[in-house]
């Protein structure tokens, strides 16, 4: 396939020559600059039509990008040095100005250009609302039609409302896999799910199609980093390659007003860093999305897109630790 819709982003920055970068926005290049093997791929996917409520998620690939001068290279609580991982930046999906279905063929098209292209790198799409990932994941899939993909999903919500009756809207992507037969069910788990947001024939969609359903009380109570491992560790044993889903909502309000859906009850940022160290550290991890951050709604210091970026770099972290 050497069909993909991808096009330099609208916001990047430029690199010093001969020097090291100690800053990520010195650190991380155009995917075309690399002469070397890429140790990751980051691209984005500017959607957020397809949401079902009003939402600027297709603000923050480029407020992603643009929030790396203010982080550096150097983890001080890991001690380690980000500088020598390859880490290229493919740049954003080109969206339809108006037609959703399109702009989703694009992701999952674009997505399968890079899986097929660069097979053992592992990739990560910054949305874009949630509709973006059942078009990752289908792209995924065209890439490597003999595999099982499983789905560690980090969410305040399941995600399996009907596309018959709402359309490839943000609120469906878990279904749209299982519907569409890409994802069983019994390989998808989610740990995040708390509280009264979750209607109960969404429980029963999750209970008949055997999804797991950890609620965040249970993680906490059993330890949330043994969860995660243990998620993983499960999904590992029964498919090809685990595919990871962020939705930024997993949050708790009071830490997230960059967050459209967000509610009480949910991770702390701290939290959230915790699990996506010891996610980057499993090897059976291929992918990752985030998704659902909302930079217009963020407060004049940005807190929620801070937490967004040291998420990712966190997950860069522990893919890092998995190589030593």
């Amino acid at each position: 396939m050497n069909e993909h819709f991808l096009k330099q982003p609208e916001w990047s920055w430029n690199v010093p020559l001969n020097e090291k970068p100690t800053y990520v926005h010195h650190w991380v290049k155009p995917l075309s600059e690399h002469d070397q093997p890429f140790d990751f791929i980051l691209y984005g996917a500017p959607i957020s039509r397809s949401s079902i409520s009003v939402s600027g998620a297709s603000l923050y690939p480029t407020e992603f990008r643009r929030m790396w001068k203010s982080f550096a290279t150097y983890n001080l609580d890991e001690n380690v040095d980000l500088s020598f991982f390859h880490v290229g930046d493919a740049g954003d999906v080109m969206m339809h100005t108006t037609d959703i279905l399109l702009s989703h063929q694009r992701i999952q098209r674009s997505t399968a250009f890079l899986a097929e292209h660069y097979p053992n790198t592992r990739t990560c799409m910054i949305g874009g609302d949630h509709s973006t990932t059942a078009c990752a994941v289908r792209g995924i899939k065209e890439a490597f039609p003999e595999e099982t993909i499983g789905v560690l999903q980090l969410d305040t919500h399941l995600d399996v409302r009907d596309p018959n009756e709402l359309g490839p809207a943000n609120g469906t992507p878990i279904r749209q896999l299982i519907d569409g037969r890409h994802v069983m069910g019994e390989h998808v788990i989610n740990i995040g799910l708390h509280g009264y947001f979750n209607a109960k024939p969404l429980i029963d969609y999750a209970n008949d199609h055997g999804i797991q359903m950890v609620t965040l009380n249970q993680a906490r109570r059993q330890g949330l980093i043994k969860t995660i491992k243990r998620a993983l560790d499960d999904l590992a044993k029964k498919v090809d390659r685990i595919y990871v889903t962020v939705d930024m909502d997993v949050l708790d309000i009071s830490v997230a007003p960059g967050v459209p859906a967000s509610t009480p009850g949910g991770m702390s940022a701290i939290e959230l860093f915790e699990s996506l160290l010891e996610i980057g550290k499993h090897s059976e991890v291929k992918h990752i999305d985030f998704v659902c951050l909302d930079p217009s709604k963020d407060s004049h210091v940005s807190e929620t897109v801070k937490i967004g970026v040291y998420a990712w770099l966190q997950f860069i972290t522990g893919s890092i630790l998995k190589t030593k």
